[in-house]
């Protein structure tokens, strides 16, 4: 004996909706298996089921259901199975996208973490020691924007001349460098050759806090401050690292240099 599902049944095995069946139903894509005379209730069979699932499917590839309707309507059933294979390999392709999409997003979101951790880990200001770094400074970049941080390397290969660009690369970080009056923001050098704009950031101690944009000068004249009354330095620059905090928004790791 056949078995009949309701609409509400049918609805909930292809996670779908009633009134989405009422429309395949209304366009001839699926029609019921069975409609009572009296009620017009709809009933669908297990190949029903099937035929719902497969069009579910189908639509998940962004095929228009006027197309969907077409293929199941085919005579020839070779057809139809050569073009679900080729929907088959869509949808692995599709699905190998995704999971590298969630790859990325998974490294971005320990990136993030990490972060935090670090954020929360210093409160106040802090001391670090610093290898030796060259930093490139912007000829004309004075501040960080959501357009120059967005591609914010090319700014700084381009400034490198075409035939000096092969032997340059930068870490994946943004700063502001400030030294008597002159403010400019800088990419960190991995490889370099000596051209202008280029500074050495000394080896040692720098004396670090973190802060917002908003709080940013106060900041930086409080570190100044405490590196003149506590560790008897004159910092002659500072350095104000853009750590990332969300999608659209950063904040910074100023820093200056006590050289113990």
């Amino acid at each position: 004996m056949k078995k009949y599902f309701s609409i509400g049944e049918a609805a909930k095995a292809v996670h779908t909706t009633t009134e989405t069946l009422r429309h395949y139903d209304r366009i001839g894509l699926v029609k019921p298996g069975k409609k009572d005379e009296w009620t017009n209730y709809r009933y669908y069979t297990e190949q029903d089921i099937v035929r719902l699932n497969t069009v579910r499917a189908l639509q998940l590839m962004d095929l228009p259901l006027q197309e969907i309707k077409k293929v199941l309507e085919y005579d020839d059933l070779e057809k139809i199975i050569e073009f679900l294979a080729q929907a088959e390999k869509k949808a692995d392709e599709k699905i190998a996208a995704l999971q590298y999409s969630k790859s990325k997003i998974q490294l971005a979101k320990a990136d993030y973490e990490r972060k935090l951790q670090g954020q929360q880990k210093f409160q106040g200001t802090f001391l670090k020691d610093y290898p030796e770094r060259v930093i490139l400074l912007s000829d004309t970049l004075e501040r960080p924007t959501l357009d120059n941080l967005w591609n914010y390397l090319s700014h700084f290969y381009n400034k490198v001349t075409p035939a000096l660009k092969d032997r340059f690369s930068f870490e994946d970080l943004a700063g502001i460098y400030s030294e008597a009056g002159l403010t400019r923001l800088f990419a960190v050098c991995i490889h370099y050759v000596d051209i202008d704009g280029l500074k050495r950031l000394p080896k040692g101690t720098y004396l670090c806090a973190y802060c917002t944009e908003e709080n940013r000068d106060q900041t930086l004249q409080e570190l100044l401050r405490t590196a003149r009354t506590k560790y008897d330095a004159e910092p002659a620059f500072s350095v104000q690292l853009i750590v990332v905090s969300g999608i659209l928004q950063w904040n910074y790791e100023v820093q200056v240099y006590i050289d113990r």
